[in-house]
C-alpha cells in the first residue's frame, strides 16, 4: 500500500498506446464512449494523471476517471481531476470506524480530510460528477449508515449517486452483498435526499471492446476487470483458436480462475512472469 504520488509510465508512451488501441477498436467496428482511467490500482497515485488527460484530449473522446477518493485532500489531485469530463468518487462510509472496516485504507489517511477534499472538488468541478457506494452486508448497510452517507453525498450534488453491491470476486471470501430488502430500504433513504439514484446490482454484461488479438484482449481486460466465463466464451466464439488460447493462458499461469456467486471468473495473474 502507498499514498505518495509518483510517475509510473511516460505520458507520451501512454498516449501512443491509447491512440493505437483506439484505432484498432474503431477499425473493428466498435464504439468508444469514454477513455477511462481505471488501472490496477488508484489512478490518482500517478502524478502524471493531469498530463495524461491533457495529451489524450485531441483524440476527441470524453475522459473518465474512477477514483476511490483517497487522495482528494491533495489540491494537485483535485486539479488533475478537474480536467476530466466525468469523475466517479467512491463514498462507502462517512464514519471513520466503518470506513476502515469496509475500505481498509492506509493508516495515514484521514477520512475527514478526504471528505473535505471531495466537498471542495464538487464546488469547482465543471464536468459530470457521480458517486458510488458499495453496500456490504453487516458493515455499512444499516439505515443509520445510509442516512449519514446520503446526507454527505447530497452536499456534493452529483449527477447520479450509484448504489452497488459486489458482483465480481471481492478481495476476501467472506464479503457478501447486502440483502435485497435492505438494499430497497437504503435506496429509499438515498432517493429522499438525492435527485438521481441508480442501482448497480446486476451483472454488467459481456460488452467488451475487442481488437481481434484475443490473447492481448483477455489479458488487458482481466488486468483491471475480472471476466465471467460467459464473457470469455463470447470472445472465444469469434476466434478459431479461442479455446486453445484460454487454455494456454491458464496453464502458463497468466490467468487464474476463481468462483463467485456460482459463476466462474478469470483474473490476470500479476505474479506470473
Amino acid at each position: 500500500m502507498q499514498i505518495e504520488r509518483q510517475a509510473f509510465y511516460e505520458p507520451q508512451r501512454i498516449m501512443e498506446m491509447v491512440a493505437e488501441r483506439v484505432e484498432l477498436i474503431r477499425k473493428n467496428g466498435e464504439e468508444i464512449d469514454y477513455l477511462a482511467f481505471v488501472p490496477d490500482g488508484e489512478p490518482t497515485l500517478d502524478m502524471n494523471l493531469g498530463r495524461n488527460i491533457t495529451m489524450l484530449k485531441p483524440l476527441g473522446i470524453p475522459i473518465a476517471v474512477i477514483t476511490n477518493g483517497s487522495l482528494m485532500a491533495d489540491g494537485r489531485v483535485r486539479s488533475d481531476l478537474e480536467q476530466a469530463d466525468w469523475v466517479s468518487l467512491k463514498v462507502d462510509a462517512v464514519n471513520e470506524v466503518t470506513w476502515r472496516k469496509v475500505d481498509r485504507p492506509h493508516r495515514r489517511l484521514n477520512l475527514s480530510k478526504i471528505l473535505e477534499g471531495m466537498q471542495r472538488f464538487s464546488t469547482s468541478y465543471k464536468g459530470k460528477l457521480v458517486t458510488e457506494t458499495m453496500l456490504i452486508k453487516d458493515l455499512n448497510d444499516s439505515p443509520e449508515e445510509a442516512s449519514a452517507i446520503s446526507k454527505f453525498i447530497a452536499e456534493l450534488n452529483p449527477q447520479t449517486a450509484y448504489l452497488s453491491i459486489p458482483t465480481r470476486p471481492p478481495a476476501e471470501y467472506n464479503i457478501l452483498p447486502t440483502v435485497p430488502t435492505r438494499m430497497n430500504q437504503i435506496y429509499q433513504i438515498f432517493s429522499g435526499r438525492l435527485g438521481q439514484v441508480e442501482l448497480l446490482t446486476g451483472y454488467e454484461g459481456n460488452q467488451f471492446s475487442a481488437t481481434g488479438d484475443l490473447k492481448s484482449d483477455i489479458l488487458s481486460i482481466t488486468s483491471v476487470h475480472p471476466m465471467r466465463r460467459d464473457a470469455i466464451d463470447k470472445m472465444v466464439k469469434k476466434n478459431e483458436a479461442g479455446n486453445r488460447i484460454l487454455e494456454e493462458l491458464l496453464i502458463s499461469g497468466k490467468l487464474v480462475e476463481t468462483e463467485f456467486c456460482g459463476y466462474k471468473y478469470y483474473l490476470r495473474n500479476f505474479n506470473s512472469h
